[in-house]
């Protein structure tokens, strides 16, 4: 039997409102995995893609395509003439604004690193990740560095990439309510304005710092205030029925703010406790059903950990 190794990475919310490809949060609970094992014959080969709708040529999955760039990046001569053979369990909705095609690229290049003996370290596995996401849903890791690294992360810069780690507040519950609706990142992104006020510009730039802040000193009230995308947020609101009332509806519930989760249909709260998360998660279910929107919504802490090995089986 040949050695088999999975990987999971959880889902994430891109942006955390005024961080338009700057921010990113990794959620507990949902996410995806990627399970391979080698073959005998060579190349990478997509055996389950993890959804009907989800391409099986290994050029044009993100999990895939995150795996190639490994081999490419540790080099070919690693394979020996055997290929790769990768199986993909999407706990992430597609087109659902919670870093699914980053989970799977994540899940499918840690997997992979894993099967080689792990030579690469988790800065390179960002870059082989960014291959991927390039080809799929564009070039930013606000989705890819939380579900690969864990917590809180900005994005310094992107060329190289620059990461940091934010502290994530001890009480601080995330809640994720997802209406019955897709949303395509290439769409979401075509509405975004190519240039912006001065104002706006240096508002957007003042609460990404106020955020910072807020999660270094756990300012609970500060962390909801600067929650105020003045970029995205409107662009993108007319598109997505129901967001406006979700929102206020948290809020009314005592959120401590709520914007989109990257480029949506998911909204996003986040709140001081896990009893609030779900009086505002009840809140935005109950107001989605009333714009006439069905929605699946679910409450969780910040993932600390970031993808992770959950299996790995030696032949026998």
């Amino acid at each position: 039997m040949s050695r088999r190794v999975v990987a999971f990475a959880p889902g994430s919310i891109g942006n955390v409102g005024p961080g338009l490809d700057i921010l990113g949060l990794a959620v507990e609970g949902a996410g995806d995995s990627v399970a391979v094992e080698w073959t005998a014959g060579p190349g990478i080969v997509v055996a389950d893609p993890g959804h009907p709708e989800l391409p099986r040529e290994a050029e044009h999955h993100a999990s895939a395509l995150a795996a190639r760039a490994v081999l490419d990046r540790v080099g070919s001569g690693t394979l020996r003439g055997r290929g790769i053979s990768l199986s993909v369990t999407k706990g992430l909705p597609l087109a659902g604004g919670q870093g699914g095609s980053a989970a799977s690229a994540v899940a499918g290049a840690v997997a992979v690193n894993a099967l080689l003996g792990s030579p690469l370290e988790p800065m390179a596995l960002i870059d082989c990740c960014l291959a991927a996401e390039e080809a799929v849903a564009g070039r930013h890791a606000d989705n890819l560095a939380p579900s690969l690294l864990g917590g809180i992360i900005l994005i310094r810069a992107m060329d190289p990439p620059d990461l940091v780690r934010l502290p994530v507040p001890r009480e601080l519950w995330v809640v994720l309510a997802r209406p019955d609706q897709r949303m395509r990142t290439a769409d979401a992104r075509a509405v975004l304005p190519r240039e912006v006020p001065r104002a706006v510009a240096l508002h957007q730039a003042a609460q990404v710092g106020a955020m910072v802040a807020a999660l270094a000193l756990e300012d609970y009230a500060l962390l909801g205030r600067a929650i105020d995308d003045r970029i995205a947020e409107p662009a993108r609101a007319g598109l997505l029925p129901g967001f406006p009332e979700a929102k206020a509806a948290a809020l009314a519930a005592g959120a401590l703010g709520s914007s989109i989760s990257g480029s949506g249909p998911t909204v996003f709260a986040l709140a001081r406790g896990r009893a609030a998360a779900e009086r505002a998660g009840a809140a935005m279910r109950e107001a989605y059903a009333a714009a006439g929107h069905a929605s699946e919504v679910r409450v969780g802490a910040v993932d600390r950990v970031g993808a992770r090995i959950v299996e790995d089986s030696e032949p026998r």
